[in-house]
């Protein structure tokens, strides 16, 4: 594998103002934005609410079980994204005179994905009339079904890819249906919700049946932030909306107790929050509880009114958290151990594999997602890693690179090879399938060529996008501060990225794999404090020196209440 530099466009525009940073003006012109007018990420310029398909049957089929008194069970998800769109519901319905709201997510070891009878025979102890599915559903063909032949409605809420049967519920509401002309297909579930009690509280303020003082849905936009930096869907400028009003209001402390106890337990400055924070602190802790346990402990986190209600689950999902690293390195490293038996590492010259599929009967169910996104990282390849699902099943969790569609894989593999996959869904970049055992090597084998076509035509994994070099100059605190400012930066709005020419002068090991540099801007006499995160490992065993080129970001090290530049070293490369 040799990783090769590819520099984005270097854009500008004379819609620009003056006010903009050079280097952020730079970022966003080669992420395709052209003037200051379309960084106005205002509320007034999201997607207007009723261009979403089936909201308004959906609202009026939610007024008919409220005027009714009737009981709604939310079904969610097992994700940071289920979390808060479950939390999203249950709080807005309760707020404006639901009689009766409930809240139901599957244990994943139990259950499995979505809205399967079983999870319907057991929300149906709970008598509801009204079942709202949210981050799930448009697969739940049988589950549907059933909760309709005992008489039970079903609003589907989802954002999934469909499969070749829908659902026969009385009301679905998902941007990526077959058709769907809403303008945008990257709404997270927790964004379809949004979307949903946006339209819900229009209709009840429109014939008075609710108090105007009640909360709006834009009370709940720190949840919608949340869910949608944490199910990583792409941040076109509809989910940059959401994401920026949701990430102003953690800040000005206008949060439920909940995500503030998050933050707290993460050590993460509210004021100075970035979505990065909520993607790589908040949402793990949150993802923990479904990964290792139950995900109504971080429903119910989120849900609570009470600060320390709040704070005792907030620690609660930290040590969940703690105890699913614990398990993932086991793992990780396990799973390295058989990479290295694969392709060239083992073998010189020989074909690496353009789709890696892993397995070990004594792997974490939940965790697999996990392992099987640090060694697409490494390996730069699509991985797909499988645990043990009972019944004679694999359950497995893919995880994609840049051009290679890993649901559409997958259903290119079940249209050539009828049988072999027993169940699939998910995105382009994240998918889950069920398989038999015995099916493993032939899946195996499939998944390999499949990706193969895909990456001849599609895709170039080894090609690293950066954002060119920084003038010396530009290397400093203020240009980090303003690029920390920018964003939000997340999928397919990537945090800028740059390379250049170094000289490192000395490094040491931290952490046991951190590499802690002091490096030189060749030709400068410039020297920056640096860091490569997890650089050590069993082929990496010394840290660099010497001349090199580096792929780093611009970061802010704050300490002891002074704020200092550092560059995050993303990879070390040849000079």
């Amino acid at each position: 594998m040799t990783l090769r530099i590819e520099r984005r466009a270097d854009i500008d525009s004379p819609g620009w103002g003056s006010t903009l940073h050079p280097v952020v003006r730079r970022a966003y012109a080669a992420r395709g934005v052209r003037s200051d007018a379309e960084l106005s990420l205002t509320l007034s310029r999201l997607l207007p609410v009723g261009t979403l398909e089936g909201i308004d049957a959906a609202v009026e089929l939610l007024l008919a079980h409220r005027a009714a008194g009737r009981k709604v069970l939310v079904v969610g998800d097992f994700d940071a994204d289920g979390a808060t769109s479950s939390v999203l519901i249950v709080r807005a319905l309760r707020a404006w005179g639901f009689a009766d709201v409930d809240f139901l997510v599957p244990n994943r070891f139990e259950f499995g994905y979505g809205l399967t009878p079983e999870i319907v025979a057991l929300g149906a102890t709970r008598a509801p009339t009204l079942i709202v599915t949210v981050d799930n559903g448009v697969a739940s063909v049988a589950g549907v079904a059933a909760a309709r032949a005992r008489g039970i409605d079903v609003l589907v809420t989802d954002h999934h890819l469909p499969g070749a049967e829908l659902p026969a519920a009385n009301v679905m509401v998902n941007p990526n249906l077959a058709g769907s002309r809403f303008g945008s297909r990257a709404l997270a579930g927790v964004g379809v919700a949004f979307y949903v009690m946006v339209a819900l509280k229009r209709a009840l303020d429109s014939t008075g049946l609710v108090d105007r003082e009640a909360p709006g849905p834009a009370e709940w936009l720190d949840l919608v932030a949340l869910g949608t930096v944490a199910d990583v869907v792409p941040l076109d400028f509809n989910n940059r909306v959401l994401v920026t009003q949701g990430l102003a209001r953690i800040r000005a402390g206008r949060c439920v107790p909940g995500i503030r106890a998050l933050l707290e337990v993460a050590r993460r400055d509210r004021a100075d929050l970035t979505a990065a924070d909520l993607g790589f602190a908040i949402a793990p802790r949150l993802n923990a509880a479904g990964r290792l346990d139950d995900m109504s402990i971080g429903i119910r986190c989120l849900l609570a009114d009470r600060e320390v209600e709040a704070r005792s689950l907030a620690a609660r999902l930290d040590q969940l958290n703690t105890e699913r690293r614990a398990i993932e390195g086991q793992m990780q490293a396990q799973a390295l151990a058989a990479v290295r038996h694969l392709g060239p590492i083992a073998v010189p010259g020989a074909r690496q594999r353009a789709g890696v599929c892993l397995y070990d009967a004594d792997w974490h169910q939940g965790v697999v997602g996990l392992v099987a996104s640090r060694i697409k990282e490494r390996l730069r390849r699509p991985v797909v890693a499988f645990a043990n699902g009972g019944d004679g099943l694999l359950r497995g969790s893919a995880r994609s690179v840049t051009g290679v569609h890993v649901r559409d894989v997958f259903e290119n593999i079940a249209a050539r090879h009828p049988g072999l996959i027993v169940r699939f869904g998910g995105h382009a970049m994240a998918a889950g399938l069920s398989l038999a055992h015995e099916r493993l090597d032939a899946f195996a084998d499939a998944f390999d060529a499949e990706v193969a076509g895909w990456l001849g035509a599609h895709a170039d994994p080894d090609r690293l996008d950066t954002d060119g070099e920084l003038a010396v100059d530009d290397i400093c605190l203020t240009t980090a501060e303003a690029l920390r400012a920018g964003g939000p930066w997340g999928a397919a709005f990537p945090e800028p990225v740059f390379d250049g020419s170094f000289q490192i002068e000395r490094a040491r090991v931290v952490g046991g794999k951190h590499v802690k540099m002091w490096v030189e801007l060749t030709g400068t006499g410039r020297r920056f404090d640096a860091i490569a995160f997890n650089f050590l490992t069993d082929e990496t065993a010394r840290p660099p020196g010497g001349a090199v080129r580096l792929v780093y970001r611009l970061d802010v090290n704050a300490y002891q209440g002074e704020r200092r530049l550092q560059l995050l070293v993303d990879h070390v490369l040849p000079a």
